[in-house]
């Protein structure tokens, strides 16, 4: 009897397993993603874009660059970094550098975010991380997306320091850039939750939290649209400009928040397209090579 109740437990335990699998499995829909994306995106090349950056630090208006990184890559949905043996449990995303570089007074900034955006999956990013270095310190923080997600954050200021903490999943501001380039007409639109930027929360120091947000797209003048993210209760307001046919260029993008100390302004961030290239920028690292990072307004 004992042998016969186990038998039973092992099979019923089995089939729980092989039915969650089979949910999980159907639960992941597949992107649309055309041919016209995959001839672009996967010629092993990427698309390097600079902008004109004008960023808004400590209540005033900052000259830069930025710079926006896109490719194609394999990446490890256990590990949730790419692959250097892909295998076919592997998932195939699109990844994006997005680099500000601006001067504060005396010291200059410097920052990063990455994300990790699957191309064929419709699910959020795999993985956010973002650093920031200027002449103070230096911070970091990533998200993991795993069955919830998995933050930590690490700081030089001692009421940050050292934090891990969990989300339910909801929308994340810093994969929009790559859900652009996949397919616009998948933005999320409406009344939503979303996380805002990762440079935004680090730059204004607030809680990491989803915030209620309302999000437009509109088409405007000369092939451009306009995807917003109004969050009223933080007094932002972000914009995306890019153009309505493939591949989605970004051609500019604002952002507008209080910035400064006691006597907080409202401010706007702007950067503006300034040239957009295809490289495989990682074979070009000679002494000869720097011309291609003059020819991108540097």
């Amino acid at each position: 009897m004992k042998l016969k109740t186990t038998i039973i437990c092992t099979i019923a335990a089995f089939c729980f397993s092989a039915c969650s699998k089979s949910q999980n499995s159907i639960a992941i829909e597949k992107r649309n993603v055309s041919e016209e994306f995959k001839k672009y995106w996967y010629n092993g090349e990427a698309e390097i874009s600079s902008y004109q950056l004008t960023q808004a630090r400590y209540g005033e208006l900052r000259d830069g660059k930025a710079v926006m990184i896109f490719v194609t890559e394999p990446f490890s949905r256990t590990k949730l970094v790419k692959s250097d043996s892909p295998t076919e449990k592997d998932v195939s995303v699109l990844k994006l550098n997005f680099t500000k570089n601006f001067v504060t007074g005396i010291y200059p900034y410097s920052m990063i975010t990455s994300s990790f955006l699957p191309v064929y999956e419709n699910e959020h990013a795999m993985k956010i991380s973002t650093s920031i270095q200027e002449w103070c310190g230096h911070v970091f923080m990533q998200l993991e997306n795993r069955n919830e997600f998995e933050l930590q954050m690490h700081s030089y200021f001692e009421s940050e320091g050292e934090q891990k903490f969990k989300l339910k999943k909801d929308h994340l501001e810093d994969e929009i850039w790559s859900l652009i380039r996949i397919n616009p007409e998948k933005l999320p639109i409406g009344k939503i939750k979303m996380l805002p930027s990762f440079f935004y929360l680090r730059l204004t120091h607030q809680k990491i939290e989803m915030q209620n947000v309302v999000a437009t797209k509109e088409n405007l003048e000369n092939n451009i649209s306009c995807y917003t993210l109004d969050y009223k209760d933080l007094q932002r307001n972000v914009k995306i400009y890019f153009e309505n046919n493939f591949p989605y260029r970004i051609v500019k993008f604002e952002e507008t928040y209080p910035d400064g100390f006691a006597s907080k302004k409202m401010l706007t961030t702007t950067a503006i397209l300034i040239k957009n290239i295809r490289s495989d920028y990682w074979k070009k690292n000679g002494v000869i090579d720097e011309k291609f990072y003059k020819d991108l307004g540097f």
